[in-house]
């Protein structure tokens, strides 16, 4: 077995599917055992019975309705607030065919999100791959992000996995750059669409705490320092791959001379390398392909984002009220926020991580007591069939392209 090819069965063996799993299923199994003393109190509609009035007191002028001391008992049906439980919701909830057509919308979302980037994989290497080799790309690829933090990323292994289908080194490596590239100008644009519209009053339900270079963020700070970096660095390796690419090599070099940053120089050496490759492999593509490239980035992407909104549709009575429809906006806008939090997730896949930012960002709009059941329906859609699917193909893939490479 070749080097390379040893280090990337390691990386990827089964032993490591092991850790995320038993992370996200143990932060999700005590969201569960939480959720069963959850208590929330709801409005009554006039003229119905309420057993609770509302008493405001920590004096903010808002009902939390998940906070008991908000709210007394009151007698003969006076109040106007009702007391939820979790035995309450489940007994409510009903299995109906609208239930079961939202989870398989959200499925069927998903496999949307996978056909984008095989489409996009073929686009980006001129349509050398055929679909079963996109396929087999794009789950390899995600298996091998599932398995390392987020922090890291898998772009290493993803230029192996592209290259050992038969692109050359130097277009593998242009196409993982620009893949990346197009993710992150998808989430630059999309965030600004958002601000645009809801602006950002909804988009900060919970305080997260985070420590950077000694400075504490809050959510809010750590959203933002995360947008501003990713834009700051998008904007520089795009000004580098289509204008100055060794000017930027050059630039970035002598940026890491500052002490503080030298054990990172030669890290940037092989960014400023890859980034000059990059650049000699995209000259004259024309608009039709990047257009096509990003299209297939959006759907992608905008497949995946919704997976939550159609979870959450399917237990939840829906309407095509305003309300219903801005509510809608604000899960996908969240969804945004989690990102850049499931980013700097230590964890392999941002296991444990992406369920506690499930309970924080969305538990108002899921009902009482489902929040860590439906975080694991997430995961189960979102995130664990790459594990399993990753597994399958890994071994047979590496004997195929073992034998086609010799």
């Amino acid at each position: 077995m070749h080097p390379d090819e040893k280090d990337i069965a390691k990386k990827l063996s089964v032993k490591r599917i092991i850790l995320p799993i038993m992370l996200g299923l143990g932060v999700a199994a005590v969201l569960l055992y939480l959720n069963l003393t959850d208590i929330r109190f709801e409005k009554v509609d006039p003229g119905e019975c309420g057993h609770y009035t509302w008493v405001d007191s920590n004096a903010d002028g808002i009902p939390n309705l998940n906070e008991p001391e908000e709210f007394i008992e009151v007698n003969d049906c006076e109040g106007d607030y009702i007391q939820r439980t979790y035995q309450d919701t489940l007994s409510d909830i009903n299995w109906t065919y609208y239930s079961w057509l939202w989870i398989f919308i959200s499925i069927l979302a998903m496999a949307v999100r996978d056909l984008a980037y095989m489409y996009r994989i073929r686009v980006l290497t001129d349509y050398e791959l055929s679909w079963r080799q996109s396929f087999r790309v794009i789950m390899l690829w995600e298996f091998a992000s599932a398995l390392t933090p987020s922090v890291v990323g898998g772009s290493g292994i993803a230029m192996f996995i592209v290259n050992r289908e038969g692109i050359k080194l130097g277009k593998s490596t242009a196409i993982v750059l620009v893949s990346a590239l197009l993710d992150e100008l998808f989430y630059i644009t999309m965030v600004a669409m958002v601000l645009l519209s809801i602006g950002t009053s909804d988009l900060f339900p919970v305080n997260l705490q985070q420590s950077f270079f000694g400075i504490e963020f809050g959510t809010q700070g750590i959203f933002w320092a995360g947008y501003i970096f990713i834009f700051l660095m998008t904007t520089s390796i795009l000004l580098g791959v289509f204008f100055i690419p060794r000017g930027l090599k050059y630039l970035l070099l002598q940026l890491f001379r500052i002490p503080f940053l030298k054990r990172w120089r030669y890290n940037i050496i092989e960014i400023g390398d890859d980034i000059i490759i990059t650049s000699d492999e995209l000259k004259g593509k024309p608009f039709k392909y990047w257009a096509k490239a990003f299209l297939a980035t959006y759907v992608s992407w905008t497949g995946r984002y919704l997976v939550v909104n159609f979870i959450i549709l399917a237990f939840i009575e829906f309407d095509w009220s305003s309300a219903m429809i801005a509510d809608q906006i604000v899960i996908y806008a969240r969804q945004l926020v989690m990102w850049v939090i499931m980013l700097i997730s230590p964890t392999p896949g941002s296991s444990g991580v992406a369920e506690l930012a499930f309970s924080g960002f969305l538990k108002e709009f899921i009902p009482i007591g489902l929040a860590g059941a439906l975080a694991i329906l997430w995961r189960l859609i979102s995130y664990y069939p790459y594990l399993f699917i990753g597994s399958v193909v890994l071994p047979r893939w590496l004997r195929k392209t073992a034998k086609k490479k010799k």
